[in-house]
């Protein structure tokens, strides 16, 4: 049954740091209370059945083939570029000498 209390939820927020108002520390009362229902009604289901497991759904690695490719051209990788020189990408200076 619930065993949350406002003063548990005082202490709780206190150890995290967390400065609830008086209306906050209602609401996580109530919420908490409400996991931990929800935590016993699933204690109460029957797994005794029931294969344990990691994913709900099986995970399979999808791979394709390496395939060797050409590259591009120095003018190809250079045909976007906003300014280029000597074989570089050209671009503004980000640091400011004093």
């Amino acid at each position: 049954m619930s065993v949350i209390d406002k003063k548990t939820v005082e202490h709780i927020a206190n150890l995290a740091r967390l400065y609830l108002t008086e209306d906050e520390k209602e609401e996580m009362t109530v919420s908490l209370n409400k996991i931990l229902d929800f935590e016993q009604q699933l204690a109460e289901i029957d797994t005794e059945n029931v294969k344990p497991m990691a994913q709900a759904v099986p995970l399979e690695n999808v791979m394709r083939e390496d395939k060797v490719k050409g590259s591009l051209s120095i003018r190809e990788v250079f045909l976007n570029a906003p300014d280029e020189a000597e074989g570089f990408f050209k671009v503004p200076r980000i640091i400011e000498k004093d």
